[in-house]
């Protein structure tokens, strides 16, 4: 009697799963294959941002004395570029960028880096952008050498 319930069970299933795949074949939709295909095809295309210069060097400044320099961006990709944050490692530098706002292939943008001048002899800050690129963020650097307020002029000299 187990044997019959045995064979029984693997002869059911056999047939369960040799049916199953004839079937699976004819569920499969050309619309759907080539609408998948389209899809990835799509989602091969990224933006590619690149930017004019990766650093900004304002030389020798006084303490406490604004500075402001512009990094232009282009889109070099094959989809729409979409910045979603820029961010400063300090509160005393400011980037203003055009904030999800799409940028075609082949047209560029301005960011606009605001500093205040604060810290003393050599300072370096970064900016990290992130977009919808490949590598998912960008980094940009500010550098001065801050001389105090009414100090002569020291460190490197900017040609």
């Amino acid at each position: 009697m187990k044997k019959a319930v045995a064979f029984l069970s693997v002869f059911t299933l056999l047939f369960i799963s040799v049916s199953c795949k004839d079937k699976a074949a004819s569920k499969v939709v050309a619309d759907n294959v080539e609408n998948a295909s389209n899809r990835d095809e799509v989602a091969k295309k990224i933006p590619v941002m690149s930017f004019d210069k990766a650093e900004h060097d304002f030389g020798q400044i006084v303490q406490g004395t604004p500075q402001e320099t512009i990094f232009t961006f282009t889109n070099t990709g094959d989809a729409p570029l979409i910045i979603t944050d820029a961010k400063s490692s300090c509160g005393c530098t400011v980037p203003q960028y055009p904030k999800n706002k799409p940028i075609a292939p082949g047209e560029s943008g301005e960011m606009v880096v605001k500093f205040n001048g604060s810290g003393q002899n050599q300072v370096t800050k970064t900016i990290t952008v992130t977009a919808n690129t490949a590598k998912g963020s960008e980094l940009l650097r500010i550098k001065a050498f801050v001389n105090p307020k009414g100090a002569a002029p020291a460190g490197p000299v900017k040609s």
